[in-house]
């Protein structure tokens, strides 16, 4: 039923919003506090988060909006739903026909990440070679091969806080904080995501190798 609602709202997007995002370090330094946010950084559920809407997710943070909080998008729920199903009349090639759930705000918007070795008009850079748009006419473009991309992954809806907000619930231990890349945004497994990024982030915060990360991930909550 929540996917049909979704689907509902989707069908009703306009492509063109601009969605506001942050910037990270990307240094992991063992046994040090978590990176201050920035932009590229991945906001990971900690187990003990169980909010639903953020339970067991991932979330790619973009970039921090002027008077207002940080926003991102989560990228480890895809939808049974198909992006040619929420947006009526527009031809998608079968390899970018797929659609996710990017948060729990704005769901009447959707928002892409596209992986380019070249810089994208109407677009905002998160990492070197990913970019994030809500612009209609660019989702076109790349749908036809007019703007060619390597990876695209579209959003319905995405994930935003109140200014502090966020810092609260970091300090309080419902989020680990982690450098982002792209492999993982754009993994062809969305479900390994996050157990994934659990044991990344053990290792981060504890320093313990990669050979410790199942035992640490079991012993950071």
């Amino acid at each position: 039923m929540a996917a049909q609602l979704i689907l509902r709202a989707a069908r009703r997007l306009l492509c063109g919003c601009a969605v506001a995002v942050l910037c990270a370090d990307g240094s992991a330094v063992a046994a040090q506090p978590a990176p201050a946010l920035a932009n590229g950084v991945f906001l990971v559920a900690k187990p003990a988060l169980t909010d639903p809407h953020f339970r067991e997710t991932v979330v790619l943070i973009t970039e921090l909006e002027a008077g207002g909080g940080p926003v991102g998008v989560i990228i480890n729920r895809p939808l049974k739903a198909r992006l040619s199903e929420a947006v009526p009349g527009l031809r998608v090639p079968p390899q970018f026909d797929h659609v996710f759930v990017g948060g729990p705000v704005g769901l009447r918007q959707l928002v892409f990440l596209v992986r380019s070795k070249e810089p994208l008009p109407h677009s905002l850079p998160v990492l070197a070679d990913v970019y994030l748009s809500g612009d209609r006419t660019l989702l076109e473009n790349i749908m036809r091969d007019a703007s060619r991309v390597s990876a695209f992954r579209a959003y319905i809806g995405y994930a935003g806080w109140a200014p502090g907000q966020l810092d609260v619930e970091i300090a309080a231990g419902g989020w680990y904080v982690v450098p982002a890349d792209a492999a993982t945004i754009f993994s062809s497994d969305p479900d390994k995501m996050w157990p994934e990024l659990i044991h990344r982030a053990a290792t981060q915060y504890t320093g313990v190798p990669a050979a410790g990360r199942q035992t640490a991930a079991l012993a950071v909550r």
